[in-house]
């Protein structure tokens, strides 16, 4: 898998030392500055902390199958702001390098929000998606006009599930969680909500509208 996140720090030289720092107890693979500049901070074949308490497809430790890739950029809390052209031509070469070397497929090129979308949001609405999908980098979602017909809440939790989010807080499946008598909760809204910062960045806080369905619909279908 590959992994994309911003720094969320301050300064690209601030991330820079956290990331090199063991007491920190975090680091990433590579580092992207916003003028383009790389850095390779942990061998691709040695296990980086970037991924945290996560979840993808069933899988929960997505530290040990994967490649994080850090890029500077001061996040939500410190003013998050769109990513440079620079900054995102070195991410694309790097991310397809990195893709043909590993054999990662395209529907494992994800963002932080989406392996842990309780706990992050980057790299956030403001990363260029499409842009490393038109690069092949990852997917993006062709939707056909049926795909923005009626639907239900039930309808989208399976799908979020069926793409590789975790949609319950206690890991059990949709359908186990419905036969207990719950309903849409709180993971699977979180859920929701990182599949808009990545696919339908213009929905996003607007809950499941058509848009965000027919986009899920296209990519669970496409990607099967």
């Amino acid at each position: 898998m590959l992994i994309l996140h911003y720094t969320g720090m301050r300064t690209g030289a601030d991330a820079l030392a956290r990331l090199c720092d063991p007491q920190a107890e975090v680091s990433a693979h590579y580092l992207v500055e916003e003028d383009g500049r790389i850095f390779q901070l942990v061998p691709d074949d040695r296990r980086a902390w970037h991924a945290g308490a996560s979840f993808w497809a069933g899988d929960r430790d997505i530290n040990s199958r994967s490649i994080g890739i850090e890029l500077v950029n001061p996040g939500h809390e410190f003013g998050y702001r769109p990513f440079p052209q620079a900054q995102m031509r070195a991410v694309t070469a790097l991310a397809g390098s990195l893709m043909r070397t590993h054999a990662i497929p395209a529907r494992h090129v994800l963002g932080h929000s989406d392996i842990a979308p309780a706990r992050k949001q980057d790299p956030g609405e403001k990363f260029d998606w499409l842009a490393l999908a038109m690069a092949g980098i990852g997917l993006w979602p062709d939707p056909r006009p049926a795909d923005g017909m009626a639907w239900d809440g039930n309808e989208v939790a399976r799908l979020l599930q069926s793409f590789g989010y975790q949609v319950t807080s206690n890991g059990i499946s949709w359908d186990d969680h419905i036969a207990r008598g719950k309903s849409w909760d709180e993971a699977t809204d979180s859920a929701l909500t990182a599949f808009q910062r990545h696919f339908v960045p213009a929905s996003l806080g607007r809950g499941a509208d058509r848009d965000s369905v027919a986009a899920l619909r296209a990519l669970v279908r496409d990607s099967d």
